[in-house]
């Protein structure tokens, strides 16, 4: 089999003192990042490195906006209004093309952060909120959406504004049988074991389907696989996947040129 599938990875999210992933040993290995920008975690200065180092590895750059809850990694629920929302979409999204812009680079897609990415799985009008904020910064970029019938109130919403969609599956996650992510809490949720997650990525890019912690077989077609940076284990993860899908004739390049 031929083909090609972007392989990204959520990064930048140290802060201050705390340092969260392995983002020099993973960015090398990865065709986009999704950067953290300042809310659920990173700072400007981790944002500006973070950006460097993808341009310096020819790795497309991502914003990745989250609710404002630093302390709870963004993946606490919190209720924002539209209005509330968009401005700090807008204000995270902008903060990244600026850096990106001081370096002779530029953004190409937005990946909402944790629970707000959840919830925009779930609920239209926040899918919607973040798909305006992105086309009043810069329509040029992408929309990620979960892949599978569950992203489809993004890929709607986004397409009936005339965004970009790129359809992401997560290989380091398990999934409900209704196609979403199983909560964290969940025994299981968070797939570490090397050869397990290559296996699954490697479903995703052949079969366009994965198996749920039920056995059900889901419908995903996905442009992109996510790793988290923040798994102990991403560099073995990413390696692992990497070796997977070239052996199988699958090469790795970014969604968007």
């Amino acid at each position: 089999m031929t083909g090609t599938m972007d392989l990204n990875c959520d990064m930048g999210e140290s802060f201050g003192t705390y340092t969260i992933g392995m983002d020099e040993a993973v960015m090398p290995l990865i065709t986009s990042a999704n950067i953290a920008c300042g809310f659920h975690g990173g700072d400007p200065w981790v944002m500006e490195k973070t950006v460097i180092l993808a341009k310096v590895n020819k790795v497309n750059i991502g914003a990745h906006p989250g609710y404002p809850d630093l302390e709870g990694f963004g993946r606490r629920k919190m209720e924002l209004s539209p209005k509330e929302l968009r401005s700090t979409m807008i204000y995270q999204i902008g903060a990244l093309r600026a850096f990106a812009a001081a370096h002779g680079t530029r953004v190409t897609h937005v990946k909402p952060h944790g629970s707000l990415y959840l919830k925009a799985v779930e609920d239209p009008e926040t899918a919607e909120t973040i798909a305006r904020a992105i086309l009043d910064v810069d329509p040029e970029m992408a929309y990620i959406a979960l892949a599978g019938k569950k992203g489809k109130n993004m890929e709607r919403l986004a397409r009936t504004l005339g965004l970009k969609v790129i359809f992401e599956a997560f290989p380091d996650r398990a999934y409900t049988p209704e196609g979403t992510l199983a909560p964290r809490s969940m025994a299981g949720a968070v797939i570490s074991d090397p050869h397990t997650v290559a296996q699954r990525a490697l479903m995703m890019a052949e079969e366009g389907a994965i198996t749920a912690i039920d056995g059900s077989r889901i419908k995903l077609e996905a442009q992109t696989l996510c790793i988290h940076g923040d798994n102990q284990g991403a560099v073995d993860l990413i390696k692992g996947i990497r070796t997977t899908l070239g052996t199988r004739g699958i090469l790795l390049a970014p969604a968007l040129g």
